[in-house]
């Protein structure tokens, strides 16, 4: 999925020479909240604090490999705004990336289509980055 994904290129890069991002949690720490009963809790700081911690987004800075990310614009079990901010934190680090976006498409795509799509141009990611050997222009 796209949290381990996540969690392996910003972690590992160099182990982890490419990825596919698919519909990925990059920050847990704005899902908490939404989960539950955290929010007034005594150790809501620290929970929130360690919820960062626990994700991708908190490793931007050592984040190197290419990405593919795809996600539907529609998607309801995670913000379409993680990948809109993974995006924004790539770019300043300068880190290459691709994105597709589903537009009216949910979390687990509806049209068997899309998923198709969205597995061939995983496909041809890796086959460009790690087969050929293509290198991704870093982001402007």
């Amino acid at each position: 999925g796209g949290f381990l994904t996540a969690m392996g290129l910003a972690h590992d890069s160099d182990i982890f020479k490419a990825g596919v991002d698919l519909h990925g949690v990059h920050d847990w720490s704005v899902r908490q909240n939404r989960i539950g009963s955290g929010a007034g809790a005594p150790d809501e700081k620290e929970a929130t604090e360690l919820a960062f911690r626990s994700s991708p987004d908190s490793a931007i800075a050592t984040w190197r490999s290419p990405v593919l990310i795809i996600q539907g614009d529609d998607d309801r079990n995670v913000q379409f705004n993680q990948s809109v901010d993974l995006v924004q934190r790539l770019r300043a680090q300068h880190v290459p990336f691709e994105q597709m976006v589903f537009p009216d498409e949910i979390h687990g795509f509806l049209l068997w289509h899309n998923w198709m799509h969205a597995y061939d141009a995983g496909e041809r990611f890796f086959q460009r980055i790690l087969v050929n050997g293509e290198k991704l222009p870093p982001p402007e």
